[in-house]
Formats: structure tokens, C-alpha cells, sequence
């Protein structure tokens, strides 16, 4: 009997034995890597687990081999991993529209672009001629081009060119003709620049809408390839995330639509246009959110942009006495509706390039905030800040949300623009980070490259792509690499309202990572804008590979 009883209570023991040495069963397991987490350690691990599409653990080799099994098991081979990269600042479906038309990006003279549109005119043929890209800054006359030239080449087709950060355009005389424009329009907010009293074809701010309304919208199949288009070349720069900037209602449900059917599966933080049908379709109902769409912002702009001299500046530019820029709203506009989302529980993000429009938005937002408060309304780009105003994004929690891209684009001409004593409070990214502890950094894709590690390079060593200036532009203001990470992860996805469920590889959070074969966080500085994405996951599953 006593036999018995021991031979019993062994069996039980060896039961338990085994069932404690059952393993969990997952989707997929990842090992043999270096894991940067980003969670608020910044820890560093080898392996991790996933199912269903999230992070279930985190651990050495040891640790998640030991307690876990998997349909799949990923020997990384020592390769690095990064929560997915996350744009908090672009223009997703404008950048995929864009690959359509005419690419004038990096263009030296006028005369070039005359012959590229020329080109893509007897390739693709269209009612309209469209472009972007263009910079007359990097032209060795810095000065706007004049429709001319245009004129000659195409007497009976509208054209419609847009500089690069989308603040200015040149249209030939058929494109003004169709719009209704002569020498006497006028609008709120937007320029026609003449010269000798004839206009040049540059409009500027609200000046392009009045001839962007005459060209025809796109069809639903030439939308969807646009955003198929994007998806698939942020994928190959290792986005699994963006903030896209101003959007109208139509788009969203489609984006929204396709995320639905698993044929979209970018992550979207959707702000939209302050129009009533947007109020009526998005404000009025209140925040609208699936794991993929996120609809809680609204997009203000309150001026243009430094290149084309409509950022709205406290004093006269440096280069053009008596222009102080433009304001594209009237500040009681701005007001009323950033109450009127604040009212709805809804996020204000305002485009803000010159410290007076800075200035205005800062002391508007502190006027409906009142104090510290977690409603991360945002200030995008922040370009050029009076030394006297950083202070207000701290006092009122307001989030600055930068590209650092644009100081490296900026810095031969922008000088020039503001004189030196400005220009020390601008691009100033470790000043704007101290305000809050924590900023996010995008890069305003198609104004910039798509590629977020572009925006890691410049914030690191503050140069442009070719290495210059060998010391770094400012480097007073440079960011260190784990703040740069944090900017296109946790901080992107904070910005967000978002750091819950996305943004570092911990427990619990969205599987989204991209993989590389070097090591972000220790290569050579000046190495960093040419690495590979190696491959991009999302919700653990593949869906870009450089193989």
C-alpha cells in the first residue's frame, strides 16, 4: 500500500512536471536579434514574442525560446530591430497623387523643368500638366521663374507646377485663363506676383487654389493606386505609421474602406480640413478610431512657407524690405476654430513657419488652454521661434512637432531670408524638446524625402546629405540619437495620442518593427542616410523585404 502511494504521488509529480514544462503557443517568434524597445528604459533585448497580431514578451533567447513555441520562428542573425518608424508630420495620399504627375524635385534651372514636363507631357498625356518639386533656391539665379517659357511650349494646355513645399506654383496663361485670373484678382491670403505690372504665373498660398479647382478631380481607381503607390514605398523606408495633414472627408472613408478590406494596412492619424462637411461628417460625432485609422485633429495653417516669403515673420525679411509674409487666415478665424474643436474634444495642429504666426497660435492655444493640460495641441514645424516665445509651449503644453529635414534644406538660403540674429532661433529642435521633455519629428513628405532615417540623420549631426557643413549647421540644437529614435517612435505615436498601443516593442502593443542590418544607434553618424530597411512588419506579419 505505502508502495502504492509513492508511486502515485511520483506519477502526479512528473504530470506537473510536464505540464510546467508546456510551452505558450504563439504566431510568431523573433531571436538572435538586438531589440532597441524604446519602452521608458530605452532597454535593449534579444528576442520577442507575438500573437495576434501584438508583442506578448520581450526577453533574452533564453528566456522567450524557453517559454514559448511558434508556427513561426525568425533566426534574425544578429540583425537590429526597431519599433515601426512612425511620420508624424506628412502628406500620405498628396505624396501618392504626386507620383503621377511630373517629378521636378532637384531640378537646376527652369529650363530643365521646361523639358521634364515636356517629356512626361508625350508619356502620359493629360488635359492637365501637372508637377512638384521645383526650388528656385537651387537654381544659380535664386529667383521665381516667370510663365513664359511655359507659354511657348504649351500655348493651348494648362500647366500647373508646384514648388516643393507646396506654398507656391507657376501657371502658364492657359491655367490662369481657365481659372478667371487677370491682373486685377485678388485673394485673402495668397499672392499673384507681377512684374512691370503683368502677371508672372507665381501664386502663392490661396493664390493656387483658385487654379487647383480647375483641374479635374481624380477618379476612385486613380485614388486607390495613390495610396497603394505610398503605402508601398513608405513600407521600403520602414513606415508603419503616418499623420496625414489636412484631409477632406472622401478621403478618409476611403482610406478607411481599404483598411477594412486588409488592403491598406498603414496605420493613419488623419487630420482633417477645417471645412463644415468635415465638421458635420468627423467634429459633431466625436473621435473616430479602429487600429488603423485615427480621427481626432484638426489641420490649421496659419501662413506659408519661408522659401516662397509667405511665412508670417515680426519683422520684414532680411532679403525683400516691407514683406512680413502672410497670415493665410485672419486670426480671428484661427480662434474660432480651435474653440470650436476644442469644444469637441478634438486635437488643433497648426502649421506654423514664422515666429509671428508661431506667436499667434501659441498665445491663441494659451488662451483657450489656460495652463499645463494633456491635449498636445501642436505647433507643426515651429520653423522660426522669438527667443521670447519658447517658454509658451511649456506653459501651455503645447507640442512642437518638427522635421529636421527642413533645416538641412534651409540653411544655405534661409540666412538670407531672416538675417543671422533670427536664424538663432530657428531649426532649434533641442530648444523646442527641452519645453515639454519630448517632440515628435516628421519629415512633410513630398516637401521632403519619405525616408525618416534622412530626418534621424539631420537631427543627429545636422547636415544635409552630401555632408555639409562638416561640422554640423547649428549643432547647438542637434538631438542625440536616442531622442532621434524616440521622435519617429514613442514621441510620434504620443503626439498621436497613441504611445499606448504603438511606438516601442513592449507587451500588449501592435507588432509593428522594421529590421536593418546595421546598427542605427552606433554606425558611423554620416553612414546613416545610406542604410537599408532589411524588412517591415506589421501586426507580425511581413510586409516589405529587401530580399
Amino acid at each position: 500500500m505505502k508502495l502504492r502511494k509513492v508511486f502515485i504521488l511520483s506519477l502526479m509529480t512528473g504530470l506537473l512536471i510536464s505540464c510546467g514544462e508546456k510551452k505558450e503557443n504563439m504566431d510568431l517568434i523573433i531571436h538572435n536579434a538586438t531589440i532597441y524597445t524604446v519602452d521608458e528604459h530605452f532597454s535593449i533585448v534579444e528576442a520577442a514574442a507575438i500573437k495576434d497580431g501584438k508583442f506578448i514578451a520581450t526577453g533574452t533567447d533564453d528566456e522567450i525560446l524557453g517559454k514559448y513555441s511558434a508556427a513561426a520562428t525568425l533566426d534574425m542573425q544578429g540583425r537590429f530591430i526597431y519599433p515601426g518608424l512612425i511620420d508624424p508630420h506628412c502628406h500620405f495620399y498628396g505624396y501618392g497623387a504626386s507620383l503621377m504627375n511630373a517629378d521636378l524635385a532637384g531640378t537646376g534651372s527652369f529650363d530643365e523643368i521646361v523639358e521634364i514636363i515636356k517629356n512626361h507631357n508625350e508619356e502620359f498625356p493629360a488635359e492637365w500638366i501637372l508637377g512638384r518639386g521645383w526650388d528656385q533656391n537651387l537654381w544659380p539665379v535664386q529667383e521665381f521663374p516667370h510663365k513664359r517659357q511655359l507659354d511657348i511650349v504649351f500655348p493651348d494646355i494648362p500647366v500647373l507646377l508646384t514648388r516643393i513645399d507646396g506654398h507656391a506654383a507657376i501657371a502658364n496663361s492657359e491655367a490662369l485663363r481657365r481659372a478667371g485670373i487677370n491682373k486685377e484678382t485678388a485673394v485673402e491670403g495668397g499672392e499673384f506676383i507681377k512684374r512691370n505690372g503683368e502677371l508672372t504665373g507665381i501664386l502663392i498660398d490661396n493664390a493656387i487654389g483658385i487654379v487647383r479647382q480647375q483641374v479635374p478631380a481624380p477618379e476612385y481607381k486613380e485614388k486607390v493606386a495613390a495610396l497603394m503607390n505610398a503605402q508601398e514605398n513608405c513600407f521600403a523606408v520602414g513606415l508603419t505609421s503616418v499623420g496625414d495633414g489636412g484631409l477632406d472627408g472622401e478621403i478618409i472613408l476611403l482610406m478607411d474602406s481599404l483598411q477594412k478590406s486588409d488592403d491598406l494596412k498603414m496605420r493613419i492619424y488623419a487630420m482633417i480640413n477645417p471645412t463644415e462637411e468635415n465638421f458635420s461628417r468627423f467634429l459633431s460625432k466625436g473621435i473616430y478610431k479602429t487600429d488603423r485609422m485615427n480621427v481626432r485633429s484638426v489641420k490649421l495653417f496659419a501662413d506659408g512657407a519661408l522659401g516662397s516669403r509667405g511665412a508670417r515673420m515680426i519683422e520684414e525679411y532680411s532679403d525683400d524690405p516691407g514683406n512680413y509674409g502672410l497670415l493665410l487666415e485672419s486670426p480671428e478665424y484661427l480662434a474660432r476654430i480651435s474653440r470650436k474643436a476644442f469644444e469637441h474634444g478634438f486635437q488643433v495642429n497648426t502649421h506654423c513657419i514664422g515666429d509671428s504666426a508661431v506667436r499667434l497660435m501659441l498665445n491663441i492655444y494659451g488662451d483657450i488652454l489656460k495652463g499645463k493640460n494633456n491635449l498636445r495641441w501642436r505647433i507643426e514645424h515651429a520653423q522660426i521661434v522669438n527667443k521670447e516665445d519658447f517658454n509658451l509651449f511649456g506653459k501651455f503644453s503645447v507640442i512642437p512637432s518638427v522635421q529636421t529635414t527642413h533645416a538641412t534644406s534651409d540653411m544655405k538660403w534661409a540666412v538670407h531670408r531672416i538675417g543671422a540674429d533670427r536664424m538663432k532661433g530657428a531649426y532649434a529642435y533641442r530648444e523646442l524638446l527641452e519645453q515639454n521633455g519630448w517632440l515628435p519629428n516628421g519629415s512633410d513628405f513630398p516637401v521632403e524625402h519619405i525616408n525618416p532615417l534622412y530626418g534621424f540623420y539631420a537631427g543627429v549631426a545636422r547636415k544635409d546629405l552630401e555632408g555639409s557643413p562638416q561640422g554640423g549647421f547649428q549643432m547647438e540644437n542637434a538631438i542625440t540619437r536616442e531622442q532621434a529614435l524616440r521622435a519617429m517612435t514613442i514621441w510620434a505615436a504620443q503626439a498621436n495620442f497613441e504611445e499606448g498601443e504603438k511606438g516601442s516593442i513592449e507587451a500588449g502593443k501592435f507588432a509593428d518593427f522594421v529590421v536593418t542590418n546595421e546598427d542605427l544607434m552606433h554606425v558611423d553618424i554620416d553612414i546613416v542616410p545610406g542604410l537599408k530597411i532589411y524588412s517591415t512588419f506589421i501586426d507580425g506579419k511581413e510586409v516589405y523585404s529587401l530580399k
